[in-house]
């Protein structure tokens, strides 16, 4: 079950670095303006913000990759803390800009949070 675990966390934390990239890189460019709903102006006018956002979903990443690598029970407290992060994150963004968010943040972290805790 640890594999799984495993498994699904480190899907999350793909999730995350892509966002990552797109936040902090591609921000303006037509991929990621398609990928959040944004215009071009919004987006040159927003980079800043976006690579703020861009580096908080780094660090998310970089706690799972610890909760992936660090033994019991220090890997699995990691987990279980940075997933409730992104499924409220997930939760917060579904109710206030998009739907998307909740299948695309909140439900995969769901599903490595319950074989967290299964395992």
């Amino acid at each position: 079950m640890r594999i799984l675990a495993d498994a699904l966390t480190a899907l999350v934390v793909l999730v995350h670095l892509y966002i990552v990239v797109l936040e902090m890189v591609l921000w303006t460019t037509p991929r990621a303006r398609a990928a959040f709903g944004t215009t071009e102006e919004f987006a040159h006018e927003a980079k800043a913000f976006a690579a703020n956002q861009g580096l908080y979903n780094g660090f998310v990443a970089a706690g799972l990759v610890v909760a992936i690598v660090a033994p019991d029970p220090v890997g699995p407290a990691f987990a279980v803390f940075f997933l409730v992060c992104v499924v409220v994150a997930g939760a917060y963004g579904a109710a206030t800009v998009n739907r998307r968010t909740l299948f695309v943040q909140s439900v995969p972290a769901a599903l490595a949070l319950a074989a967290v805790l299964a395992a």
